[in-house]
Order: C-alpha cells, then sequence, then structure tokens
C-alpha cells in the first residue's frame, strides 16, 4: 500500500482547533458535575475492580494494541493513530453507556474520573513507549520530534484543569450541578459528532477516499478493546455488573482529546486523523449496541 495517508496532513485552521479544545473543556466540565464523593467511597470499598480498569485501559490495551499492529503491519501513521487511541484515558460518555446497560455506574463514573487524571502521565508515556517499538512509527517519530512535556500540558490544560474546575464547582453549588449534569450527559455525543465534523469539513473528500483504508481496521480494534476489558474482569472473577463497567471503559476512548493531540503535535496526519475520528464514531455505535443488548438481560451481581 503506498505511503499516501503517511505523507498526507489534514487542514484544520487555527480556530477549528481553540474551539475543539473549548468543545473538549467543556465535555470535561460536565463529567466533574456528576461527581460526589461517594464515588470515591465505593471505589475505596472495591479497589480490586478499580484497579483491574486502570489496568485493563492503560497496560492490557495499549499492549494488545501493539500485537495487532504487529500482525496487521498497517501504515505508519494509522499505527501511530492506534497506539494514541489506546494511549487515551476513558471517554466521557461511557458513564451514560454503562448507565443505560445496567451496569455499576458509579464505578464507571470513579474509573473514568481516575483514568483521566493518570492520563497526564500515562498517555504520553504508553503512546512513546509502544510508538518506539514498532519500527515504522519509531522512524515517523523521529522525524516528528514529538515535545512529550507540550502534550503532558495540553491534557492538564483542556482535560484536567476544566474537571477539576468542575468538582470545585459541584462542591460550591451542589443543586445547581445536579440539575445541569443531564444536561451534559445527553449533549456529551452530540458535541464530539461536533468534534468530528468540525475536523473533516474540509476534508471531506479525503474522508470518503481513504475511510475504507481504516474502517475494518478500527472494527477490530475496538472489538479487542471491549472484549479484553469484559475478559480481564472475567480472570480477576468481578461481578457480571464490574465486568461490564470494565469493558465499556476499556472500549470507550477519550478520541476527542487524540484529535487535539494530532492537530496540535502531528499537523493533521492523515492516518492518525481518521483512525482517531473514526473511532469516536464507531465505539459510540459499538458501545450503545452493547449497552441496549446487556439493558435487556437480567443483571447480574
Amino acid at each position: 500500500m503506498p505511503n499516501t495517508l503517511d505523507a498526507l496532513r489534514l487542514n484544520f485552521s487555527p480556530d477549528s482547533l481553540f474551539l475543539l479544545n473549548v468543545c473538549l473543556g467543556v465535555i470535561m466540565f460536565g463529567i466533574a458535575l456528576d461527581i460526589n464523593i461517594e464515588d470515591f467511597k465505593i471505589l475505596l470499598k472495591n479497589p480490586k475492580a478499580a484497579l483491574v480498569g486502570l489496568l485493563s485501559q492503560f497496560v492490557v490495551l495499549p499492549f494488545l494494541t501493539y500485537l495487532l499492529i504487529l500482525v496487521w503491519q498497517p501504515q505508519a501513521s494509522i499505527a501511530m493513530g492506534m497506539i494514541l487511541v489506546a494511549a487515551c484515558p476513558g471517554g466521557n460518555i461511557s458513564n451514560f453507556m454503562s448507565h443505560l446497560s445496567k451496569s455499576n455506574t458509579a464505578l464507571s463514573v470513579g474509573l473514568t474520573t481516575l483514568a483521566t487524571f493518570a492520563s497526564l502521565l500515562m498517555t504520553p508515556l504508553n503512546f512513546k513507549l509502544y510508538a518506539s517499538f514498532y519500527p515504522p512509527t519509531m522512524e515517523l517519530l523521529t522525524d516528528i520530534n514529538l515535545d512529550e512535556w507540550a502534550v503532558i500540558k495540553t491534557i492538564f490544560t483542556i482535560v484536567l484543569f476544566p474537571l477539576l474546575a468542575g468538582l470545585a464547582f459541584r462542591k460550591w453549588q451542589e443543586q445547581i450541578a445536579k440539575k445541569i449534569s443531564p444536561i451534559f450527559k445527553v449533549s456529551s455525543i452530540l458535541i464530539f459528532i461536533a468534534f468530528v465534523l468540525i475536523a473533516f469539513s474540509k476534508n471531506y473528500d479525503l474522508f470518503l477516499k481513504y475511510i475504507h483504508v481504516v474502517a475494518l481496521l478500527v472494527l477490530l480494534h475496538n472489538a479487542i478493546a471491549l472484549g479484553s476489558g469484559y475478559g480481564l474482569g472475567q480472570i480477576f472473577a468481578l461481578s457480571r455488573r464490574d465486568k461490564r463497567t470494565i469493558s465499556i471503559e476499556t472500549g470507550i476512548q477519550n478520541s476527542g482529546l487524540g484529535l487535539v493531540i494530532i492537530f496540535a503535535f502531528f499537523e493533521g496526519l492523515g492516518g492518525m486523523a481518521l483512525v482517531t475520528a473514526w473511532w469516536g464514531i464507531w465505539h459510540i455505535i459499538a458501545g450503545l449496541s452493547l449497552a441496549f443488548i446487556w439493558s435487556k438481560r437480567k443483571s447480574l451481581a
């Protein structure tokens, strides 16, 4: 396959990137409005599930992603996108999906929060680690000369800072936070769809031309993420509700953060942008479908 995507840079204006940052910040602020101290107490009462969830997201998924890359041998920019998606923390809509699937919603909220904080170090660490293991991505990463500290600063600014601000607002105005939290829940999916529309509004023809290159790979990658999360819960003998939660937390990644990193540090690198954007669309379809199926089944402890 020709290295077209490795050389392709998608058109994305500074104003669009700023809007993307703002939208992601609003989403993270909204997540915090739904967090209360009881969520963390539940994690302390059930530390095993919390640890398995973090292990699934930041250890197992990146490793399985690397194995998939070795088997599939994709273009460097596509592999970079897969590694970045796997390195990102869980996405905000995972909490809604956990609730819909009759999973452990409190565990989901707690894991999303913990993973978001952990992403400050784990996202750049995992990305740099696994990108250096695959020769094509190592070569591409060397050419780009990524500044890890700049990535950490970006994650803090657009992810952790809004999350902290939301937690503070919840503590200061708890009743208002409870009232507006459902609005953020419903709008979060629409906001991410807007992410993708913004990112590809000026690249529609390119998106149609190359989406077939990544569609099947993203489907397989996402299925591995969902399956490995559930499987790891099975290995550690977690309850069915907890296994469902960890599956969703592992399969629903914060691809909005991934898009920000791609356009801020990789100049909209074609394969990376396609993988991350399509993952963001597909994980909504797959996650909601799985949640709907589980919601129709009897929920067991």
